[in-house]
């Protein structure tokens, strides 16, 4: 068995949690054994990482501060979990990689994506999913999802203003186009079933 690396990406609240979890079940009635993983975090240390980057005011870190610490949390997950599992045959999906940063703190925040990648290929080696599903939900519904979700309790991403948001939901259309042997767009708007589905037809040309 052949690993493959799948990455769900997108805006607060698209669903990349859920389909990520049905994805794999997908794949394991198809006989792939898939592990599902996340962003910040997925190992030990990422997930120690996860809790400085999610937790506190919206101003806790600058975006280079945040670029550092994802970087940091992303080694140690490349590291430990997602290389040993494509290692072993196994599929990995991961809610987030990358090109969360590559938008949230790159486009959204201000830094070059030229740093933001060196980043990643002195910490990750520059490693990039075989395939990265972008769940594409407008910043609005996104906003009245992730608050139904979160009430209260929204993280530091999720209780930004719109502005930034729209800056990040861009930024994914854009590195869409300019890569789309990698990236492919689904519509998030639709119901979880009919999601899922396109999400399952995104990556059937890589199933064994």
């Amino acid at each position: 068995m052949i690993g493959r690396f799948i990455s769900l990406e997108g805006g607060e609240g698209a669903g990349k949690s859920t389909q990520a979890k049905r994805l794999a079940v997908a794949l394991a009635e198809r006989g792939i054994d898939a592990l599902v993983t996340r962003e910040p975090g997925g190992s030990e240390g990422a997930e120690a990482i996860r809790t400085l980057l999610m937790q506190g005011d919206v101003a806790r870190w600058s975006a280079h501060s945040e670029a550092l610490l994802f970087a940091a949390a992303r080694a140690d997950h490349v590291e430990k979990t997602i290389r040993p599992a494509i290692g072993a045959g196994r599929w990995v999906i991961c809610d987030r990689f990358l090109d969360s940063s590559r938008a949230y703190q790159g486009v959204a925040g201000g830094i070059d994506d030229a740093a933001v990648l060196a980043l990643h290929a002195f910490g990750s080696r520059g490693l990039l999913p075989d395939r990265t599903l972008v769940l594409e939900l407008s910043p609005e519904q996104g906003s009245a999802r992730a608050a139904l979700r979160d009430g209260d309790a929204s993280d530091r991403f999720a209780a930004r203003g719109p502005e930034f948001h729209a800056d990040v939901a861009a930024a994914f259309r854009r590195f869409a186009a300019n890569e789309p042997a990698r990236f492919r767009m689904i519509d998030a708007a639709a119901g979880i079933e009919e999601v899922a589905g396109s999400v399952l037809a995104a990556v059937s040309d890589l199933l064994p």
